[in-house]
């Protein structure tokens, strides 16, 4: 098996009023939701300049390729194609593969609680099983890694609490041998937000200060 680090994709959307975090924006608001967006979003990133291995740049609309490459850095940048989540996790998928990268790791920008130890533990369980998944609390995945291409991911029931279960099951049946390398939280609503607040508390990494100076500015969280 391939002991190279595995290629790291992101999937973004570029922030924009009215573009990213909308259930977000229904409690918060277009221009506070606007700025925890632009806030995750720099800790993906983060994450992704400090990866070792091959870095994607994945955002949701071809047009948005521009944008994309003026952050990237030493990533690549390569444009979703159409369909639901599934069919162009598949595409991209396949896409790479072609490309040579024979492992690959896909991440949001909605999750800035995983630390670099998450990263290199699920590197380390791609050493032992083929597709590696990062639980969310509310059911769905907030990684997920394999060293084999994903099964038809079309159908699967995407931003439901069933998802996680239903990936694992999934690739089993497809023959691919599964490991869950923990669990953590993505940011979907607003009452997500306190509890980012606690967890980012500590945290020292430059994007995650900035995210949590981003919610003591709005008002969101005990020290507020």
């Amino acid at each position: 098996m391939d002991t190279a680090p595995p290629c790291l994709v992101l999937l973004c959307k570029r922030p924009a009023l009215g573009h990213a975090k909308q259930r977000l924006a229904a409690t918060l608001g277009q221009e506070a939701a606007l700025s925890v967006a632009q806030a995750l979003l720099a800790c993906a990133l983060e994450d992704l300049r400090q990866w070792p291995g091959q870095q994607v740049i994945a955002p949701d609309h071809r047009q948005h390729l521009s944008w994309a490459r003026s952050l990237a850095g030493e990533a690549l940048c390569m444009a979703q194609g159409d369909g639901n989540l599934g069919e162009r996790i598949n595409a991209l998928d396949h896409d790479l593969r072609s490309a040579d990268q024979h492992s690959l790791m896909f991440i949001g920008s909605d999750c800035p609680t995983l630390r670099p130890a998450d990263y290199l533990h699920v590197a380390q369980l791609l050493q032992r099983f083929d597709t590696v998944l990062f639980a969310a609390r509310d059911g769905g995945v907030v990684l997920m890694a394999s060293n084999r291409p994903w099964p038809d991911l079309q159908p699967l029931p995407w931003s439901s609490p069933r998802l996680g279960d239903a990936l694992a099951q999934r690739c089993r049946q497809a023959g691919h041998s599964v490991a869950i390398a923990g669990k953590s939280f993505d940011i979907d609503h607003a009452e997500d937000l306190a509890h980012l607040a606690a967890v980012l508390h500590d945290d020292r990494r430059p994007a995650r200060q900035a995210l949590h100076a981003t919610l003591k500015r709005l008002g969101i969280g005990s020290d507020a």
